[in-house]
């Protein structure tokens, strides 16, 4: 489902030359859950960035179930993204205006669809929302605030889920809401790419890449 090959990213600070990904290879097959571990600085983000088609690296190619996304114009890039790969941050991301059930309908403007709001609905009431529907993220846990977002990010039925310290936020019983939800979507046969610096996130994964100073040191 995703195959990073040979990716490299370089960034400048001030006068200096950052190499963030050197050279990486990753790939996360239909129904793996993958882990991504490393110090910080180490290149896990970047590494998300650019397999989400977000960040187009310097050297190496992105292919997202069979489709290399830098290939695409911006607009068709933008909606290949909507439909196929949904992201989870650790800040949440959601838009503090909007309500849970239209937070969740956000990506219906990437890639409209016809039982859009029923959809946003069935996900709300999965993730034991449905009694905050209405709030907005202000009004919300923690807790709340995240399902609210992996909600978002299931929406379109994506065939890849991009993840960059889900739980890094969530207490105990949280945490484990979101990743079971994570891995009973990689035994649908979606894949799961996940940065993480916790041991019992691993737990969930079918295996862990390692990454230090912007290169892979272990799979």
């Amino acid at each position: 489902m995703l195959i990073a090959s040979h990716i490299s990213k370089s960034y400048t600070v001030g006068e200096k030359l950052v190499q963030a990904l050197d050279d990486v290879s990753v790939h996360v097959a239909p129904g793996e859950f993958v882990t991504v571990k490393g110090h910080s600085g180490c290149g896990k983000t970047t590494l998300l960035l650019a397999t989400g088609a977000l960040l187009a690296p310097d050297a190496g190619t992105v292919e997202v179930d069979g489709q290399d996304p830098y290939q695409l114009p911006p607009d068709p890039r933008a909606a290949f993204r909507a439909g196929h790969i949904g992201f989870v941050f650790q800040q949440f991301y959601l838009v503090g205006y909007l309500s849970v059930l239209d937070n969740v309908l956000t990506p219906s403007l990437a890639l409209p669809r016809p039982d859009a709001r029923e959809r946003a609905a069935e996900l709300v009431d999965r993730f034991g929302l449905a009694h905050r529907a209405e709030h907005m993220p202000g009004q919300l846990s923690t807790g709340e605030r995240q399902r609210a977002a992996l909600a978002r990010a299931m929406f379109n039925e994506p065939k890849l889920i991009l993840a960059d310290e889900p739980t890094g936020n969530l207490d105990g019983k949280n945490a484990g809401v979101v990743l079971s939800a994570l891995a009973e979507f990689a035994e649908a046969g979606g894949a799961v790419l996940l940065v993480t610096h916790d041991d019992k996130v691993a737990e969930y994964a079918h295996r862990t890449v390692y990454l230090e100073g912007g290169r892979l040191c272990e799979d």
